[in-house]
């Protein structure tokens, strides 16, 4: 009763009686003796334990107390010394995880982000990732120096827009909905990206809010909640770099080598999506890869028969940079005339490349500007006047030529039609044969 009183609970087991404080938990235990009788006092030793302890101690202190000498060593590593009996002197206690203020100061890391995602669209515009990728050096001929790259969750279909600078993101995504939603008849309902002001603008927001379109935006240094449009960046950059290596192409060229790498990635498989490509995913259409070239290869591009006199040549050597997506011909860069054509009767040789010269590097950082055809020209540093490149209107669509930009969709990676402009002096041979057979390779 005296026991009962002070607040203790008795608990009477086989051949064992112990004694819980309300707070401080098991404070005594004894076992029955030869007479049938417990004997407690306040020398009673806990029998489980192989050496003395002190029973006002609770197992929790024990536990920090330990973790605290042990250097904040986790519970899961004091556990493993106690089981294994790795030491000696060692209480006899079993550790719970507690929650230590100091450790989480001195080695709390970052949750692990899942590599895959709970969710997926069941259709298309369901769900859109966005990222930008950029500055990129050195720019495009006509300034670009970053690109937009937009996909679909659902097919896994991607785009992308050029840019000058990051607050002509908001222009082209009004451009890509239109486009996407024109062509399915579908709305745009939720749109991912990371929280960069180009993203999270309150002209962007708003609009976004006006058009119903649901955002989801990244926790701050946190990419991996955007990983399909930041792993697709990656994708097209590596692909970009291996284009340019494969053909010595100067880095110039690296936005029209992202356009074709959009549009054959629309057309690669991925684990995704099972079993079809992201574009008949898309359009329900398989597509046709008949067009497919090596990028950067040497090509004869035929000169029609306006273009030239009874004596001059019938095909012009080209370089192969992609097809358009709103004629149904290849996009070829003439090095001869500095300028970028469009035809449909082509010779490709694959295997070839064109040999920029000796002074490669000072040729593509000071004297090859290219033009974006469909782009409003805004090179960065233009050449004199009577060295800018002229327009064939029976080669070339002008029709966009004031443009901003364009995207790499359903037909082909499209810069917009680029013209471009070279030294004469680093394309022809000093002798008097011709450049054309001195450069191929």
């Amino acid at each position: 009763m005296q026991v009962s009183e002070k607040g203790l609970t008795v608990m009477f087991g086989k051949d064992i009686c112990k004694i819980y404080h309300p707070t401080k938990g098991l404070i005594i235990q004894s076992h029955m003796r030869s007479n049938r009788m417990f004997t407690v006092n306040t020398e009673t030793k806990c029998l489980e334990a192989a050496e003395k302890k002190c029973l006002q101690t609770t197992t929790d202190d024990l536990s920090k107390l330990w973790h605290q000498r042990y250097g904040h060593l986790s519970y899961k590593g004091l556990n493993t010394l106690h089981e294994k009996k790795m030491v000696q002197s060692m209480p006899n206690f079993k550790t719970e995880k507690l929650t230590c203020a100091d450790c989480l100061s001195g080695k709390q890391t970052r949750k692990a982000i899942p590599h895959h995602t709970s969710w997926r669209a069941n259709n298309v515009l369901e769900l859109v990732y966005a990222d930008l990728c950029g500055p990129i050096t050195p720019p495009s001929s006509s300034g670009k120096r970053y690109f937009l790259n937009i996909v679909d969750d659902f097919s896994r279909k991607g785009w992308l827009y050029l840019l000058s600078c990051k607050s002509e993101t908001f222009e082209h995504f009004k451009k890509f909905q239109n486009l996407v939603e024109n062509e399915t008849g579908m709305s745009i309902k939720c749109f991912r990206s990371d929280r960069g002001g180009e993203f999270n603008s309150a002209e962007f927001n708003a609009y976004c809010e006006e058009k119903g379109i649901k955002r989801q935006l990244t926790t701050a240094y946190t990419p991996q909640q955007n990983g399909v449009a930041e792993r697709r960046n990656r994708t097209i950059m590596n692909i970009v770099r291996s284009f340019l290596a494969a053909k010595k192409m100067p880095k110039l060229f690296w936005s029209e080598a992202a356009m074709w790498t959009c549009h054959v990635l629309n057309r690669c498989p991925t684990t995704a999506v099972e079993g079809i490509t992201p574009q008949e995913a898309w359009s329900k259409v398989k597509p046709s890869v008949d067009h497919f070239k090596v990028w950067g290869c040497l090509a004869h591009t035929h000169v029609p028969k306006e273009k030239r006199n009874k004596l001059d040549r019938r095909s012009t050597i080209c370089i192969f940079i992609g097809t358009c997506s709103n004629t149904k011909g290849y996009r070829m860069y003439d090095v001869e005339q500095k300028r970028v054509i469009i035809s449909r009767d082509v010779v490709f040789e694959e295997d070839k490349r064109w040999e920029w010269g000796s002074e490669h590097k000072k040729q593509v950082d000071n004297e090859l500007i290219l033009d974006d055809f469909y782009a409003e020209i805004q090179p960065v540093q233009p050449p004199p006047e009577e060295d800018q490149p002229e327009f064939d209107n029976g080669d070339e669509d002008d029709n966009h030529s004031n443009s901003t930009g364009e995207s790499a969709d359903n037909a082909a990676g499209n810069e917009g039609n680029s013209s471009s402009t070279s030294s004469e002096s680093n394309i022809s041979s000093s002798s008097g044969d011709s450049p054309v057979q001195r450069r191929i390779h």
